[in-house]
């Protein structure tokens, strides 16, 4: 799994390198999408910022 650290409230998405920005009210867990890429990114820590690629969950189809 692909992780990155953020400098400040930007930081590159594990992807595709695109800048994307976090407010400072952005909450551990929260997910995010790549504006470039699509891809969604969940944040993992906030002292100091660290993202990754957000896991995919299989569907259940109600079963």
């Amino acid at each position: 799994m692909t992780t990155a650290q953020a400098t400040a409230t930007t930081f590159e998405c594990v992807v595709c390198g695109a800048p994307i920005e976090l407010g400072d009210d952005t909450l551990q867990g929260e997910l995010i999408d790549c504006g470039d890429c699509g891809t969604e990114l969940e944040v993992v820590s906030t002292q100091p910022f660290l993202i990754q690629e957000a896991p995919q969950e299989a569907e259940d189809w109600g079963q």
